[in-house]
């Protein structure tokens, strides 16, 4: 049986608000005013709970992904709230494309809205890949250059309030500060400014140099870096909380920003190209554009570095850190990228590590868990714990399995010993099952 829904149209535009699934909490929030710029009428989701879980389960089967239930039925828990006027109403929902269940997100959202009676609600999706063309949102060029400058922004953000938040003498200083420059950013998106890129070049030192002026005492506190399947990663809701819940543990949190992720896409296109081949012109276009982008990323590195905060390298430099390790072929799910972001933060001091997942994301669990032991063997030091998350799986359980990394990280921190020697290519290639000596 066909489950259809009526597409998202232009006319819409004026007449519809479109919710929108929470994932990235402060990018959402500036991509929202770039929306709000190009005349669309938005509401970033918050609702959350068991209750959306147990609604997605509903209407959702429970071998689907995790990520996929959850966003269905954090749109169905808002259609059933009463506070939308249904005929004026549509979601709007990602596709990524590729060998992904992601993908299949929209049809199994448009099944779930008949089978709960909102087959009125016209659901539009956000995709560069050519899927569902028929409802896929009207893009211009200047509302993909005011998004591409929320993500630059809301990663900058969102990275300088999570070194300075947890030394802060007076606390909530990071989060006020936080909130000050949402509103600011917001306001210029709003009103066509400081999204070119010479512009946003400009402000990040302006950033950086306010969150400088928070007043901190600095002392040694186990730093963390997250890493994992996209949605689970960023979304409070995929993750239970878990940037809180880290925090409550007087950990500093690094989590990778959004970027990465869009620039991993930009850089895959090239590399399908190299691989497999196909439109030299495609190639060089993507490649132009990926330098575009990392050359803004890296202004923003170094803003952050001039006032003493701590910043990844280029983009171009985390592409060359898989190698030997994993192909930059593997790109199902978050591919290589979650294996070099892992990388990345072990060589950055955030060499505790969770890696999130869906229980049952294949992809991902090949490259985030299956790495793991040969991320060891090169880095001894890396203290990397794998946790899924699913309906059937407890928050208890996986606070747990965290408190028993920590644990490990604060024996290491208050005992610091000097790290083994990592093994030499003969003992890398016979594996290094002695290695596992973090606690699972």
């Amino acid at each position: 049986m066909e489950y259809m829904t009526p597409n998202f149209t232009k006319e819409m535009v004026k007449t519809h608000k479109i919710l929108i699934p929470n994932m990235a909490v402060t990018q959402f929030r500036l991509m929202q005013a770039a929306l709000a710029s190009e005349g669309y009428q938005t509401e970033v989701l918050g609702n959350c709970g068991s209750e959306v879980a147990q609604l997605g389960l509903k209407y959702v089967h429970n071998d689907t992904c995790y990520p996929a239930l959850l966003v269905i039925g954090q749109f169905l828990d808002a259609l059933n709230s009463g506070k939308y006027d249904l005929d004026h109403t549509a979601l709007l929902i990602t596709q990524t494309g590729g060998g992904c269940r992601a993908s299949n997100y929209i049809k199994l959202l448009r099944k779930a809205l008949v089978k709960a009676g909102y087959g009125n609600i016209p659901v539009a999706s956000l995709n560069f890949s050519g899927l569902e063309k028929g409802s896929g949102l009207p893009l211009t060029l200047p509302l993909l250059r005011k998004v591409i400058a929320a993500i630059f922004y809301g990663d900058m953000l969102v990275a300088l309030r999570s070194q300075t938040a947890p030394y802060e003498n007076r606390k909530g200083d990071a989060d006020a500060m936080t909130e000050k420059w949402i509103a600011r950013i917001q306001e210029w998106i709003r009103s066509d400014r400081n999204y070119s890129a010479p512009a946003m070049k400009k402000q990040f030192p302006a950033i950086a140099a306010d969150y400088a002026t928070i007043p901190v005492t600095r002392v040694p506190k186990v730093k963390v870096g997250v890493v994992g399947e996209i949605y689970v990663k960023y979304s409070p809701l995929g993750n239970n909380d878990l940037e809180k819940f880290l925090e409550s543990q007087d950990c500093e949190v690094n989590l990778p920003g959004l970027m990465g992720f869009v620039e991993y896409c930009v850089a895959n296109t090239r590399l399908d190209i190299d691989l497999y081949g196909g439109n030299k012109l495609v190639a060089g276009g993507a490649d132009a554009f990926l330098g575009w982008l990392d050359s803004i990323g890296v202004a923003s590195y170094d803003a952050m570095r001039k006032y003493g905060f701590y910043a990844p390298g280029s983009f171009r430099e985390l592409m060359k850190k898989p190698e030997g390790i994993i192909s930059l072929g593997a790109k199902m799910g978050e591919g290589w990228l979650l294996t070099a972001e892992m990388l990345e933060l072990v060589e950055g001091g955030y060499g505790n590590i969770v890696c999130a997942q869906p229980f049952g994301c294949l992809p991902n669990h090949i490259v985030g868990k299956g790495m793991i032991n040969k991320i060891r063997a090169l880095h001894p030091e890396a203290n990397i714990t794998p946790v899924d998350y699913d309906p059937s799986a407890t928050r208890v359980n996986q606070e747990n399995r965290i408190k028993l990394m920590l644990a490990v990280a604060r024996e290491r921190l208050n005992q610091p010993v000097e790290a083994p020697s990592p093994l030499t290519a003969e003992e890398l290639a016979g594996g290094a099952p002695q290695l596992q000596t973090t606690v699972q």
